[in-house]
This record gives C-alpha cells, sequence and structure tokens, in this order.
C-alpha cells in the first residue's frame, strides 16, 4: 500500500474531497498572551469566530477548527463536528494539518492561524487564487502562515513519513510547516500590507490593538512591531 492510499484510508467523510476546506489553528498554547487567544475579542466577537468570518467571507464554504480548548469553540462548530484534535500532541501546527487531512481528505487547504487580529479577506483571497493557479503551496514572504496547501502526492508522502507510527523519533524539526514547504512546490508572494501578518502574542499588545480599534497607522504599526518577533517562520 503506498503512502497516499494509507492516509486516504482513514478518510471519514467523501463530500470534501474536491473541497478546499478552510482551517483555524487555535490550538497553540497562548503562554505569553496568559490567556487562550480564540477567546479573546475584537468588536464584540472572539477571535476564533473572527477568523472562522475572514475564511468564510472570501468564499471558503467549510471551515474547521484545529483546537485542545473545546470551551472555547462555539455552539455550532460543536454541533458540527467541526473540531478536529491533533492526532498526535504537542507536535505543532502541522499536527492540526496532519490531522484535518486525514479526517477530510480535501483537495486543499486554506490554513489561518487565529491570532492574526488584523488580517482580511482579500489577503487570504490572495494566496489562494495565485496557489491554485499554480497548483503550488503559496505563502507571504517571510511568514509560513496563513497558508494555500493544496494536497498532493508530495504533501501526503512528507507527513507518511513524518507521522509514521514507526518513524515517531522524528526530530521535531522535522513536524514543521517549515520541513514540509522545503519538500513540496511552494511559492512566497508579497504581501500588499504587511500589518495584517501581525500576530498579537502578549496582552500589552492585544490592549494596544484595541485602543486603536484594530486599525493602525503605519507610525502606530511600527510601534507595536518593534519589540516583535519578525516572523512565524522561527516557530512553525
Amino acid at each position: 500500500m503506498n503512502n497516499s492510499t494509507m492516509i486516504s484510508s482513514q478518510r471519514s467523510d467523501d463530500n470534501y474531497h474536491n473541497t478546499c476546506l478552510g482551517v483555524v489553528l487555535a490550538g497553540g498554547l497562548s503562554s505569553r498572551m496568559g490567556t487562550d487567544k480564540s477567546t479573546l475579542i475584537r468588536d464584540n466577537i472572539s477571535m476564533l469566530t473572527y477568523s472562522k468570518q475572514l475564511l468564510i467571507n472570501m468564499g471558503i464554504k467549510q471551515v474547521v477548527i484545529s483546537t485542545k480548548y473545546q470551551s472555547s469553540v462555539d455552539n455550532d462548530a460543536l454541533k458540527n463536528n467541526d473540531i478536529v484534535p491533533d492526532t498526535f500532541k504537542s507536535a505543532g501546527p502541522l499536527s492540526g494539518i496532519y490531522s484535518i487531512i486525514k479526517r477530510y481528505q480535501p483537495s486543499a487547504l486554506l490554513v489561518l492561524p487565529v491570532d492574526l487580529p488584523l488580517m482580511d479577506s482579500p489577503s487570504l483571497l490572495k494566496l489562494r487564487q495565485i496557489g491554485e493557479l499554480s497548483q503550488k503551496a503559496c505563502f507571504y514572504q517571510d511568514n509560513y502562515l496563513p497558508l494555500y496547501l493544496p494536497i498532493n502526492a508530495f504533501v501526503e508522502q512528507f507527513l507518511q513519513n513524518s507521522f509514521s507510527v514507526s518513524n515517531n523519533r522524528v526530530d521535531k524539526k522535522q513536524r514543521s510547516i517549515r520541513a514540509l514547504l522545503k519538500q513540496v512546490p511552494s511559492q512566497q508572494i508579497t504581501i500588499d500590507s504587511p500589518k495584517v501578518l501581525f500576530n498579537s502574542n502578549t496582552p500589552e499588545q492585544w490592549q494596544y490593538l484595541k485602543a486603536n480599534k484594530f486599525s493602525l497607522t503605519s507610525s502606530q504599526f511600527n510601534t507595536i512591531n518593534h519589540n516583535t518577533s519578525s516572523s512565524r517562520k522561527t516557530y512553525v
């Protein structure tokens, strides 16, 4: 049995096979924030709901959630069984992606982390459009997330090798989105507005964003971004 078949054989729902599935990654530790970032309130809705809505607004018909915090998930997601726990615990965002592919077997994923309060739907749509045209994984320069990921033989081979039961001693660095994108056809593109990629990690950053109603000038963005790690590449 080849690797693709091994992954596909675990599919639970054929309705997603030709679908670009939206994914909200909401399973991080939120250690610097001190509270689950998916529950933070932006414009009277949680960041989880905000993130889901961004994906829906740009044309994604089905959105699932990768999280271990079921208490933070809305009732609709619970009712529709749209929560996917990691098959491999504490293995980072790639484990969430692997678990979702194994369960749904979609044609592609559009993956959005829950901690991007300035993200907008046009920026996500650009990733999807360029990724679909090129049939390559697509991400913004110096940021591996958000990510458009077509599910092809390269992706399935990498995931099977990384998460095989017989290979559970694999280096954690190899179970990463960074490692995946080095092994599959991919391209990075430029972002029109760098502000949308700002990930809020601390209470101070969050309060600054709230005080400015989540609308920052270039000067304000430079202020909040000054002491922030430069890109999500460093930990995915």
